[in-house]
């Protein structure tokens, strides 16, 4: 499953995009490198139900913003990801490449 996958499904289960979930982890004080990946992952699971492989996804926007690697990107595997800037603002939106 590539990054943005898990971002989309992270928003079919919540009804949250990836940036509303970001706003409310910073209201609850979770912003940067600092952040403890077991409390977002504690603090989603209650509120969210996410299990932990989504809850790393949101983790890793949280503690670093949109940009991922280049290494899955235009690759051929289960991985690739279209481009190295996540969507944050929902599928809905999501324009089309």
């Amino acid at each position: 499953m590539s990054f943005q996958a898990y971002l989309d499904k992270i928003e079919e289960k919540t009804g949250l995009t990836p940036r509303e979930l970001v706003e409310l982890a910073r209201g609850r004080g979770f912003e940067g490198p600092s952040t403890k990946a077991g409390e977002v992952c504690d603090w989603l699971k209650e509120e969210y139900g996410l299990g932990r492989g989504h809850a790393m996804a949101l983790v890793y926007v949280i503690k670093n913003g949109a940009t991922i690697g280049d290494k899955h990107v235009g690759s051929t595997g289960v991985h690739r990801d279209e481009s190295n800037t996540l969507w944050l603002d929902g599928k809905a939106t999501k324009p089309v490449r």
